[in-house]
């Protein structure tokens, strides 16, 4: 039996976008699960609060988001077509989009920490533990994109496993999509209910 050594495997050009496929499987298994505690909390308690977050800097946030995801989007479109130096420049100004998220995010905080705190309830705890581990995941987005920004090529030569900027932005636009169902899910529809 021959012994298989990893220096000689064969080039796999998707090895690692399809680490990040299952990494981002696994993260978007953690929401699902917190959206559930969310709404089994809801139904289990009777002290479910009938004051719910205000939408407006939520929204903000989701327009913010979104568009961060189509400057990202535009940016792999001009690597792709070689034109590095714009694409630079629109990766940078998605990690900027993603600056003024947080600060808007910190702003929501110390307005609606005012009213209710994580320890205050259920829902308080439900709440801060969604929004603040998905504020993680945008951070390590933060990182990813930095990281590709400072690299010497934002993607090197073909055939080969390592796409940074592709990948990166693939965990961008994962975490794009789950404000969206937190928006939804935890902003909104209380709203709709109330």
């Amino acid at each position: 039996m021959s012994e298989v050594r990893a220096g000689r495997l064969p080039i796999d050009d998707s090895r690692g976008t399809m680490g990040m496929w299952l990494f981002i499987a696994s993260e978007t298994l953690v929401f699902v699960c917190l959206f559930f505690s969310y709404f089994y909390l809801g139904h289990r308690h009777s002290e479910w609060p009938t004051h719910y977050p205000k939408i407006g800097k939520a929204l903000v946030m989701l327009a913010i988001l979104v568009s961060s995801s189509v400057v990202l989007h535009l940016a792999e479109r001009k690597v792709k077509r070689g034109k590095h130096a714009a694409g630079r420049a629109l990766l940078g100004l998605t990690v900027l989009m993603g600056f003024i998220f947080l600060a808007v995010q910190a702003s929501e905080y110390a307005e609606h920490l005012q009213e209710l705190k994580p320890t205050t309830n259920a829902y308080g705890s439900i709440f801060y533990a969604t929004t603040s581990f998905h504020a993680a995941h945008l951070i390590l987005g933060l990182l990813m994109l930095l990281f590709v920004l400072v690299l010497p090529k934002l993607e090197p030569r073909e055939h080969t496993p390592h796409k940074p900027l592709h990948n990166a932005s693939l965990y961008w636009h994962f975490v794009d999509v789950v404000w969206v169902f937190i928006v939804g899910l935890l902003y909104v529809l209380p709203h709709l209910k109330a």
